[in-house]
């Protein structure tokens, strides 16, 4: 289903040195920002916690990031203590822009607007569309609320169903992507590589330093990485991200993402790798029957250096 996404906030970051400035701050390498490529990153604090995921966009006002709207006004001051002397200026723009997902071209080719190539990013009038990842059925079309009205995609109520509906569907195509976010809750609980960032190009381990960098670098190269994030179908519950989380297998976690699926829900949850470390607030009574779903990536991969 698509529709506007309005749990979603913007950041908008601009001036001559706006992608030196990310290249110090963010996980991945800004410079293929400029050759149009939109880039997935975490922006970390400096013990290597992921504060953020952020979905960075080449967009012509500045550079763009998608994060969730409740996480977007703590982020940006956490940036600006960073600007200094640097001519970049920082601005959540979630107010002036709108972003709206997309699956499938038949309602952007409607709209007017061009897919992306190659590069997976593409701009018309002020609004960009972003290929998401790899899959080639799934897109992000961010601009300024106007334009995207104007062109037919501003539709309060979504594309055929609620508000409610597009985000549900959205998370849950997020889930089956194995595509991590992290939200309030679950913001400064893990470095990069437990929510599987280096599986999914998220990390870049040879532009040189960025804010945690050293952590991450030495969790992947020390081979440390202990937990990871697996897809998971929970039976009929109350479940919210951050929600710690026993397995009967007795491997033990926490929620990142669910979505409902009919009586049951689908969810990505960070486990330990073994079993026996159970979180303090899990306990044997709690131990969930969770059935392990498939990912569209290895987490045996051994990513080369990007």
């Amino acid at each position: 289903m698509s529709g506007p996404l309005p749990h979603l906030g913007l950041l908008r970051f601009a001036g001559a040195d706006a992608l030196n400035f990310l290249q110090g701050q963010v996980s991945h390498d800004t410079r293929r920002l400029s050759e149009g490529s939109p880039l997935l990153a975490a922006y970390c604090t400096a013990q290597g916690r992921v504060v953020a995921v952020l979905h960075l966009l080449p967009h012509s006002s500045g550079v763009i990031a998608l994060l969730p709207r409740e996480l977007a006004p703590p982020t940006l001051e956490r940036l600006r203590k960073f600007v200094l002397r640097a001519k970049v200026t920082l601005e959540d723009v979630s107010q002036q822009f709108g972003v709206v997902g997309e699956h499938g071209s038949q309602t952007l080719h409607a709209a007017g607007l061009r897919l992306p190539d190659a590069a997976g990013y593409v701009e018309h009038a002020g609004i960009g569309v972003a290929r998401i990842g790899a899959d080639p059925s799934r897109y992000w079309v961010i601009g300024p609320a106007a334009s995207l009205a104007a062109h037919g995609l501003a539709d309060d109520r979504g594309a055929g169903g609620s508000l409610e509906r597009v985000e549900r569907d959205w998370r849950l195509a997020d889930i089956r992507a194995g595509l991590a976010q992290v939200y309030a809750a679950t913001s400064e609980l893990f470095v990069p590589q437990m929510l599987n960032l280096d599986l999914t190009d998220g990390i870049s381990f040879t532009k040189g330093c960025f804010t945690g960098q050293e952590i991450v670098a030495r969790t992947q190269h020390l081979g440390r990485i202990k937990r990871r994030m697996f897809r998971l179908r929970l039976p009929h519950g109350s479940w919210t991200a951050g929600q710690a989380l026993l397995l009967t297998d007795g491997r033990a976690g926490r929620l990142t993402e669910i979505a409902p699926v009919g009586e049951e829900f689908e969810a990505l949850a960070v486990l330990n790798l073994e079993a026996g470390a159970a979180q303090p607030e899990a306990s044997p009574g709690d131990a969930v029957a969770a059935v392990e779903l498939p990912l569209p990536y290895s987490l045996s991969s051994d990513p080369a250096a990007r």
